[in-house]
């Protein structure tokens, strides 16, 4: 399958970072409508009703910055997600939301753990890791990418903000590196030259051929088969006695 083929523009590329969006500010907009709180519907660390939070969780913010923070890196690492990875997507959301919300339970502190950056470590996490396993020169560009922009964030997997889920971003960052060890996705063949291959013999390489044993370039003799000779004719005119005569050598 052609490279072309692995990564497409579809639909998906701009419609699911774009609904997740409006989901997210959606309930937003609702809890300030209604004057309700949804924190209590985050998770809860080893309770029941906490459970319910895996769920729930991603779509809750507890501020308008937390919110705006959210929502940009949500976008671009959805949009990325979609077009170098479309075969496996939706399997590295769900799975994603599903294994960082439950880890976040197993060792969250006691407290409601809520907002969509959990999935946001899993999708940063799992796009590096998937690149560089790959070794696939256009998804090891995508993973430095994804360090240049959001390299800092993994400073935060660590307890250095008071009131800051770090439990959530380290669940989503280790769960983005075992899904990108478990999850398989269609990468292309990386098209080898001919001097990388292993049966590779340079001296059948006629561009090599060209150079001496001191690297200095020259023109290879021509093969006696290579060479066509012409037969040369010269048709010539004169006069003698009056005579015109032709001859042909």
């Amino acid at each position: 399958m052609s490279e072309m083929a692995h990564f497409k523009f579809s639909n998906n590329v701009v419609a699911v970072p774009l609904l997740a969006m409006i989901m997210i500010w959606a309930v937003y907009w609702v809890e300030l409508s209604l004057g309700v709180n949804f924190n209590e519907l985050g998770v809860m660390p080893r309770t029941l009703t906490g459970l319910r939070g895996i769920v729930f969780s991603p779509f809750i913010h507890g501020s308008l910055e937390h919110l705006y923070n959210n929502t940009i890196p949500l976008a671009i690492l959805l949009s990325a997600l979609m077009y170098f990875y479309r075969s496996v997507a939706w399997k590295v959301i769900f799975y994603g939301i599903l294994l960082s919300g439950f880890m976040t339970w197993v060792i969250g502190r006691t407290s409601y753990h809520i907002g969509a950056s959990g999935l946001i470590y899993v999708l940063a996490s799992f796009i590096f890791f998937k690149g560089i396993f790959s070794s696939y020169f256009r998804l090891v560009a995508l993973s430095l990418i994804v360090v240049f922009i959001y390299g800092s964030m993994l400073w935060y997997i660590f307890p250095v903000k008071e009131g800051m889920s770090w439990e959530g971003h380290l669940a989503g960052f280790i769960t983005g590196l075992f899904l990108a060890k478990v999850v398989k996705a269609h990468i292309p063949k990386t098209t080898k030259f001919d001097w990388e291959k292993d049966d590779y013999n340079e001296d059948d390489d006629l561009f090599l051929q060209h150079f001496d044993e001191n690297g200095n370039f020259r023109e290879l003799p021509k093969d006696d088969a290579e060479v066509n000779e012409e037969t040369l004719k010269i048709n010539y005119i004169y006069k003698d006695n009056g005579d015109n005569k032709s001859s042909e050598v």
